[in-house]
């Protein structure tokens, strides 16, 4: 078996079938798609009943919900792939996919993993309620090293790793737009899968590891947000449900509260050190660059009428004074002052196009695979 997709799923029935249906209609054959139904009880059942004549989706369910992470293992536990895809229940796998994936595959050797782009999808109702959907014509902005499709040098892995000690994200974090190879498994300490957040940890481990990773520009997937995606607890202001919701945990000593992906990042980070200390010797999380993100969050998160002023005051007062000195270094970071003056100048209007840089609007657009056949048809993907 060439490839294996796999699809956790928890009660995200209502964009399950669009999702399943992106992967089975792949102009490709040597596929398995593997679906881990974590004690749904929505109507995900019925859904994959729809695709029970189609013997490359195999469905395993488990009797009681379990967090995210034991969900991804699970699926991964019973593919038979050489390379394995992560999708989310609302994601989008572009035409293509799986045929163009094994073309660069033999252009480059047949790599340990592929990085590569997507789009981003925002359904109605997915952050605040929106009425509308919104796109990301890129789902993530790679800098100016990342333009051509090359392989990476263990040089540039090992930056791109210790970059995110300075919370300085060079790759996406998502495992949708990672393609890995089942051979480099072995490779992660600690399992394949980590808490809190199991795709960042992965990608990072196999940075340090994984023996060929290639990078190329191309759009491949989109990445969806839906009013059931963890996104949708963190643009709309619901992190506490929305850690509930994936059952980890980001606690870690000095640990600030606002922004949950940050602090998701730290205790990750915290991990890898743990589980790699020689590739990282002398590699520490910045904790200026930290608390000067929080602080980010908690003026975003003030100025869209999440935070009062007083809880804004009793955050403030949680910084140490080592962390108003931490602070001063934010005088000399043009970075910074960029990144503040952006949030500042930034009109009130929509709440996700404040938040979430870069997206457009979408009329008469109402799901994902409306948007792709709408990509197709301005000439972004090819039929």
């Amino acid at each position: 078996m060439k490839f294996s997709v796999l699809l956790p799923t928890r009660n995200g029935g209502p964009y399950l079938e669009n999702c399943i249906r992106s992967i089975l209609e792949q102009d490709f054959e040597d596929f398995e798609l593997i679906v881990s139904d974590n004690a749904n009880t929505d109507e995900t059942l019925e859904v994959l009943r729809r695709f029970s004549s189609d013997l490359r989706l195999k469905a395993v369910r488990l009797d009681s919900p379990v967090p995210v992470t034991d969900n991804w293992n699970n699926a991964l536990k019973h593919s038979s792939g050489d390379y394995f895809l992560m999708m989310g229940d609302d994601d989008y796998l572009l035409p293509n996919y799986l045929r163009e994936m094994e073309t660069l595959l033999r252009r480059h050797g047949d790599p340990d993993c592929v990085v590569y782009n997507g789009f981003s999808y925002i359904c109605p109702g997915a952050i605040n309620d929106n009425r509308q959907s919104y796109f990301g014509a890129e789902h993530f902005r790679y800098g100016p090293d990342l333009t051509a499709e090359h392989r990476l040098s263990e040089t540039e892995r090992l930056g791109i790793v210790r970059d995110m000690y300075r919370f300085k994200v060079r790759i996406p974090l998502n495992m949708q737009t990672i393609l890995v190879a089942r051979r480099a498994f072995g490779k992660i300490n600690g399992g394949v899968f980590r808490a809190p957040f199991p795709d960042h940890y992965a990608l990072s481990a196999l940075l340090l590891n994984a023996d060929n990773w290639v990078f190329t520009p191309a759009r491949l997937v989109i990445v969806g947000v839906s009013p059931k995606s963890f996104g949708h607890y963190v643009y709309s202001h619901r992190l506490d449900q929305g850690l509930s919701y994936l059952g980890i945990d980001t606690d870690f000593p000095g640990r600030l509260p606002g922004n949950e992906l940050l602090n998701g990042m730290h205790a990750w980070l915290n991990l890898l050190k743990a589980h790699y200390p020689e590739p990282l010797r002398g590699t520490e999380v910045d904790r200026g660059g930290y608390v000067r993100r929080q602080i980010y969050a908690w003026y975003l998160q003030r100025k869209l009428g999440a935070l009062s002023a007083g809880e804004l005051l009793r955050r403030l007062r949680l910084l140490s004074l080592r962390d108003w000195l931490g602070l001063l270094a934010s005088l000399v970071d043009a970075a910074s002052w960029q990144r503040l003056l952006r949030i500042v100048r930034t009109p009130r209007g929509s709440d996700i196009q404040v938040q979430w840089h870069g997206l457009e609007p979408l009329d008469n657009i109402a799901d994902i695979r409306q948007f792709s056949r709408w990509l197709t048809a301005h000439g972004l993907v090819n039929e």
